[in-house]
């Protein structure tokens, strides 16, 4: 059973689930810190590039199944137009003017 967006727990985490869903890319580059940074599977990845390609131009879209660690972690299927469905896991790193400043996600 997933968990509705308005329910998780951190604000930046549920303000990142919201952009994500609305394809809204304003809204998510003001979630990020200055110079915020992500990584894929382990690897470090052009945060931009990433972004566009795997969220923006694809329609991604995040169900949320479980959160941990204060609402910094997730466990979510994750879809977008390239790849289709796949569980996947999120972790956060949020500074504390509650902006992100580095993203991990993966396969779970």
């Amino acid at each position: 059973m997933t968990i509705q967006v308005a329910k998780l727990s951190d604000p930046a985490v549920r303000a990142f689930v919201t952009a994500v869903n609305a394809h809204d890319r304003a809204a998510f580059q003001a979630l990020l810190a200055p110079g915020a940074t992500m990584s894929d599977d382990g690897s470090g990845r052009d945060l931009d590039d990433w972004t566009d390609r795997e969220i923006f131009s694809s329609h991604g879209h995040m169900d949320v199944d479980n959160e941990s660690k204060g609402g910094r972690a997730l466990i979510a299927h994750y879809s977008n137009d390239t790849w289709g469905e796949m569980k996947t896991k999120w972790s956060f790193t949020v500074d504390d003017g509650g902006k992100i400043t580095h993203f991990e996600t993966g396969q779970a």
